[in-house]
Parts: structure tokens; sequence; C-alpha cells
């Protein structure tokens, strides 16, 4: 068997959150199946990054019930601060400005991870073990309140992006900005999530590759500061985004040829669903999606073995050789 892993994660939630700020609804559940199935067929097994409203869909919790029990699934936890209990107005209009949860105050942060992980554990009788933070925002005080809640692994870091022009509550400085953050797996220093250090709990970054070499990224940074711009290099993921199956297998190949032991892919529920997303909006878009999706899968089936985080959680703590 391949000793490389492939980790598909998903975050699971309501339909297409980029235009619904008021009314949450979880028909994308429905979709699911079809995407599970496609899975399994190639043994590949999909980490359900699951939210609060999708953890209080009755379909939903049925689905990912059963795939937990035939092990091929593993349900982690995904938190919006925006309408993740308890309440808590920051903006004074959370549902449209979305705040990042790290703008919350820390109390406020740990009873709102607390609520989730004991909903999440409750609703499907498992410990909960994977984490990704809501809208990629992550930072020292929130690595500590997962690790004292036994998370295992966090993949919130998205490698070579900066999120701090993407606004959240109004009086905040934007997301977090992983420029230089390391790119493979590492166990996270609690001073400095930045950097490896000898903490339990384990980063594994998105699969990201720059889209432009070295020098053209460089030409074109300082042409946006002569400008007066801050804008980071233009980043391609493991992640579809309709067409675009050739250049997943790209980015796949070239993370895997530069000595990473994993790749990680990552969609959202709602984008398998007909107008769930804004990429994928009608059923020709679903099934151009599904073309790419086989064409990875294909790619991808020789050259690594399905993995949860789980499961790749307990490779790397092996391979550290500390116990569990």
């Amino acid at each position: 068997m391949a000793t490389l892993a492939f980790i598909i994660t998903i975050d699971t939630e309501g339909d297409n959150l980029w235009e619904n700020h008021r009314h949450i609804t979880t028909e994308n559940v429905h979709y699911l199946p079809r995407f599970q199935a496609l899975c399994d067929k190639y043994r590949f097994k999909p980490v359900y990054l699951t939210n609060y409203e999708m953890a209080m869909d009755d379909v939903f919790v049925e689905f990912a019930r059963a795939a937990i029990a035939r092990g091929n699934a593993e349900v982690g936890m995904h938190l919006h601060a925006w309408n993740g209990p308890p309440a808590h107005d920051l903006s004074g209009d959370d549902g449209r400005h979305k705040p990042y949860l790290i703008e919350y105050p820390a109390a406020v942060m740990r009873e709102k991870i607390l609520f989730m992980t004991q909903l999440l554990e409750d609703t499907f009788q498992t410990k909960m073990l994977s984490h990704r933070a809501g809208r990629w925002a992550f930072d020292e005080r929130y690595a500590a309140m997962l690790l004292e809640l036994g998370y295992q692994v966090d993949c919130s870091v998205t490698p070579r992006v900066d999120w701090r022009r993407s606004p959240g509550a109004p009086a905040g400085a934007g997301g977090s900005n992983y420029r230089h953050f390391p790119e493979r797996a590492y166990f996270i220093d609690p001073d400095n999530i930045a950097r490896p250090g000898a903490s339990r709990l384990l980063e594994v970054p998105m699969t990201t590759r720059d889209k432009h070499a070295p020098w053209v990224n460089a030409v074109s940074q300082m042409y946006e500061r002569l400008r007066g711009k801050r804008r980071g290099p233009s980043v391609q993921w493991l992640r579809p985004a309709g067409g675009n199956a050739a250049q997943m297998c790209r980015v796949a190949a070239q993370s895997l040829d530069s000595g990473s032991d994993y790749v990680e892919f990552m969609l959202h529920s709602s984008e398998f669903m007909p107008g769930g997303s804004p990429t994928f909006r009608d059923e020709a878009a679903i099934e151009g999606l599904y073309r790419d999706l086989e064409q990875l899968f294909d790619w991808l089936q020789d050259r690594v073995t399905g993995m949860t985080l789980a499961q790749y959680y307990q490779r790397c703590l092996g391979q550290s050789g500390a116990s569990a």
C-alpha cells in the first residue's frame, strides 16, 4: 500500500453561506451520499468538519453516524462563531459581518468551543479529535483551548494565504496571515502556532502551491506595493473550482514531489448541491464537479492511501516516537 496520505476535508455547513446571511438551511445534506459513495469507491475516507446547523439536522446525523460505523468517515468540529451558541452579539449584525471566533473575548471563545464539542460528542457518541476554524482564523488562544479539550488535529492553516484583507467584525483587523507558515504537518508550539513545538496538537496545513514562479510573484508584489496595495501571491489549492481537474492533479503532484507525505483536499458540503454555492449553481456544474473529482481520484488512487485526520495523526505520532 502507498504510504502517502490523501486527506479529504469537507466543511460541513449550511447552504450557500456566501449569500445567505439571515435564514440558514441545510438542504445540502441530501447531496452528501453521492460524494460518500464516490469516496467509498476509491477507499478514501472524508472528514466531515461539522458546524452547528448541520449537527442539528437529523438527516445529516443519521448519514454521518452510518459512515462512522462503517469506518468510512470521521466527524470533526467546525465552528462558525456568528451563529454557534451561546449567542454573543459582537458587531451588532454578526450574521452579516461573520466575525472570526478569534475576534471574540476569550471567555466567549471558550464557551462556544466547549458547546460545539459537547454537542458533537453527544450527537455522534465519539470523541472529537479533529478541528477546522470557521473562516480559517486560528491563533494561540484557540490552540490552547483545543488542547485542553483533547483535540489532536487542527487543519486551519492555509500556507501562502493572507486573510487580513477578508474582514470580520468591522472594528477588527481581518483574518489570519499564514503567508510564512509551514506547508507540511507539524506539532505546534503553543507559544507560536507558526512553528513546530512540543505540544500534542498536530497542525495539518491545507495543500496549496504558488500559482507562479517565485520571481513572478516577487515582481507582482513589488508592483502592488508601488500601487499602495497589500496583496499576497496567487495561490492554487487542492480544491475544486469548476473545470480545474488538471490543476488539482498538478498541485497534488507538486506537493508530493516536494517531499510532503500527504495531500489535503477541501470543499464545502454545500458545493455538492446545485445552487448551494456561487461556484456550482446548477445541475450541469455539479456534473462537471464530479467529472473533476473522478479525474483527481483516478490520478491519486495508485499514489496515496486514504486516511482521516485522526488516522494521519496516529501515523505522525508513531513516527515521532511519542505515545498516545
